[in-house]
């Protein structure tokens, strides 16, 4: 109903995963950018692909699927995952919410990997129920959220903390909300059923304007992540890498649980990665064009791989994500990247570098 709902307003959108579009820009992006950073900033995620895990296989099945040691994850918290290969690779990260007693929610970005969680659930007594297509899902992101949310929202908690997720209510229909986001500011994510999606878009629209609120596509989502140092599944994740090499491996409970890949991580384990996912600054000339940055490089000084890069309304520069020789790592050490321009190591994130934003009171 989104999709529909920014067709009809003739809103720029595009395929992030196949089939399902999402806005690019709704103005300009730098200015959808800095009101996210300064105020706050709506987005429409529901390109993300959502099952609801129920039956008594539950947690063994969650166990089995993704990184987490999740047996004291009570209803209404959040665990932010990684789903591997059997290499010990990186499919794509993800979130299981707690929304019951054995009762998950699994969010991730890329609908076509619902395909490997359905294999996996093969072998436990479980129910998979893709809920994709049930539900929209809007993030407003921003240091002025909370008063925007709560304008729209009822039954609502007191205090939400970072990483809870509620069932509240909008208007008569039952939605959650969880205190997550993409943006690394203050931020909420509101699942509501794909109907009520408009409804619940401009209501929030409208207890926002006042506070300076902007409606964001995701190339102002796109530019916010890399500040804030989040992952990609088609930028960081288009490689084959490990936990390892993403810096993630505090999200991998190597015991007891027995995950797919956990075999290889295990032997992993006690040896430096090869490259590691590294913040780049690119020394360019003003006007330059930073995209060049991006392409593939056979010039044999190359020393980075850029996977993500923008140029940044907040910092007015061109920051970058890329892997480098772990020897590299280091903050300051400088590096050749396509085209055989230099770049210093910058440490992530660029902005906020302690994540204190987020977990804000």
């Amino acid at each position: 109903m989104l999709q529909e709902y920014f067709n009809a307003r003739r809103i720029n959108q595009f395929e992030l995963t196949p089939g399902v579009r999402t806005p690019r820009q709704f103005t300009d992006p730098a200015t959808e950018h800095l009101a996210t950073r300064r105020a706050a900033g709506m987005f429409d995620f529901s390109f993300m692909a959502c099952a609801e895990i129920t039956g008594p296989d539950s947690l063994s099945f969650l166990h089995r699927l993704q990184t987490r040691n999740l047996s004291s994850l009570r209803p209404g918290r959040i665990a932010y995952t990684l789903l591997l290969r059997e290499d010990g690779t990186v499919l794509n990260d993800a979130t299981v919410w707690a929304i019951g007693i054995g009762r998950y929610a699994l969010f991730i970005g890329r609908r076509a990997d619902l395909k490997h969680v359905r294999s996996i659930a093969e072998n436990f007594d479980v129910t998979i129920s893709d809920r994709s297509d049930d539900h929209a899902v809007i993030a407003v992101q921003g240091p002025r959220s909370s008063s925007i949310v709560a304008a729209c929202l009822t039954d609502m908690p007191a205090r939400l903390s970072y990483f809870d997720c509620w069932s509240a209510r909008f208007s008569r229909a039952a939605c959650w909300i969880s205190r997550i986001g993409y943006s690394g500011e203050l931020g909420y994510e509101i699942v509501v059923r794909t109907r009520d999606g408009p409804a619940l878009w401009e209501a929030l629209r409208r207890a926002g304007a006042p506070q300076g609120l902007q409606e964001c596509g995701f190339d102002a989502a796109n530019s916010l992540r890399i500040e804030a140092g989040y992952i990609l599944f088609t930028c960081e994740l288009a490689i084959p890498v490990t936990p390892f090499e993403l810096g993630l491996s505090r999200f991998v409970d190597m015991y007891p649980i027995d995950f797919i890949g956990l075999s290889e991580l295990r032997r992993l384990h006690w040896q430096l990665p090869a490259r590691q996912l590294v913040g780049l600054l690119p020394e360019m000339a003003q006007g330059a064009d930073f995209n060049e940055l991006a392409k593939p490089s056979t010039n044999t000084e190359t020393t980075a791989v850029v996977t993500s890069l923008c140029r940044s309304p907040l910092f007015q520069r061109v920051l970058a994500m890329g892997y480098v020789a772990t020897a590299d790592r280091h903050p300051g050490v400088s590096v050749k990247i396509a085209g055989n321009i230099p770049a210093r190591v910058a440490h992530l994130p660029f902005y906020d570098p302690g994540r204190h934003l987020p977990r804000q009171a």
